[in-house]
């Protein structure tokens, strides 16, 4: 399979992944051939692309960090969650079984994230634009956990770790929505209200919810900087937490790489160079080094452009060489070839390298 842009899919594509829409519900089901009527409906709910299979790509196996059907299961139990917190009215019966369905829901993704072998970030993310606070929640907690399991940390801090990521944006109930949403930028009292969001969710979980020590301390200090830039404290270093440090990366990174009410989103390879310029001043740069090695900046399935001229599929990406996959060229020049295998890793490619992702 391969990934297309929304605005580059062709009429009779094969949907390969399926794409769930608003709510949770699915909107469209793997294997539908994708017509004039379902490309519209992908635009209008604001799905970025999607996934399809056709003759170059059907050898070309994506992995799913977690299965579909828990991601399925995630953002629908983070919205749940959500909406109870925001409720004034929410009982405390309510509340209790919530923080079970989030307690059981986390522990689902780092059995699964665990037990999958493959600890690599290597899809790019259908995310719906008006659910993006749920969406975003469920790919901090896997990013964080992917790194957290990459340096060691014990079952017990990853699961206190992928708490505090998928419950880290949860003050931002509290935040008028004109705010969150405003498309231009924040003026100094709305950016001063916008800041007060971990400080905000962590009292409320403190109050409402029973969780670990270090994940009230993750959602508190996730956007505190390695340099004492960040809030709500202006901590800096060791003073900082693991869980936060580890956090305040997976945040970043995924929230560069979704759109929002002000941007587009960024590329994973611009979102990755991001994070590499904040090393040792943003983010600690234990952390950068991990996640450069499990983040990739070309999942497989993209379509990138090559220094010889060439376009090609990213078939497999490798530990440690981000941009150095396994390619498949398909294209020489702006003319269509038999398609062929090229590794970069290889001594004899090594002059070869990736300049861009084509987006037609």
């Amino acid at each position: 399979m391969r990934y297309i842009p929304v605005q580059s899919i062709k009429e009779n594509s094969i949907l390969k992944k399926t794409v769930y829409g608003p709510n949770g519900n699915v909107l469209l089901k793997e294997g539908v051939v994708l017509d004039s009527y379902y490309i519209s409906k992908l635009k209008k709910v604001g799905i970025n692309g999607v996934y399809i299979e056709d003759e170059l790509s059907k050898d070309i196996e994506i992995k799913s960090i977690i299965s579909d059907e828990l991601r399925h299961e995630a953002v629908t139990s983070v919205q749940k969650t959500f909406i109870y917190a925001q409720k004034s009215h929410t009982s405390d019966k309510e509340l209790e079984k919530s923080n079970e369905l989030i307690s059981n829901l986390t522990q689902k993704i780092v059995d699964e994230i665990l037990s999958s072998g493959d600890l690599m970030v290597n899809m790019i993310d259908l995310k719906v634009f008006d659910d993006y606070t749920f969406y975003h929640s469920l790919n901090v907690a896997i990013i964080s956990i992917v790194l957290g399991a990459s340096m060691n940390l014990s079952r017990k801090d990853i699961y206190a770790l992928g708490l505090g990521a998928i419950l880290h944006d949860i003050g931002k109930i509290f935040i008028p929505k004109e705010i969150l949403n405003k498309p231009d930028k924040l003026d100094n009292k709305e950016w001063h209200t916008m800041k007060k969001h971990p400080d905000k969710g962590y009292k409320f979980l403190k109050d409402k919810f029973k969780l670990p020590a270090n994940s009230y301390k993750a959602i508190l200090m996730h956007h505190e900087r390695w340099n004492g830039s960040g809030y709500p404290k202006e901590n800096s270093y060791n003073e900082i937490p693991i869980h936060a440090r580890i956090i305040a990366v997976a945040d970043v990174y995924d929230a560069l790489i979704s759109d929002r009410p002000y941007r587009k989103g960024l590329l994973p390879s611009e979102a990755i160079e991001y994070i590499l310029g904040g090393n040792d001043t943003l983010f600690d740069p234990k952390i950068v080094e991990v996640f450069l090695r499990k983040v990739t900046p070309y999942p497989s399935g993209t379509i990138v452009k090559l220094s010889n001229k060439s376009i090609a599929i990213v078939v497999e990406n490798f530990e440690g060489s981000g941009n150095r996959p396994l390619l498949r060229v398909f294209n020489q020049n702006g003319k269509n070839i038999n398609p062929y295998n090229l590794d970069l890793r290889k001594h004899e490619n090594l002059s070869i390298t990736i300049t861009g992702v084509r987006k037609d």
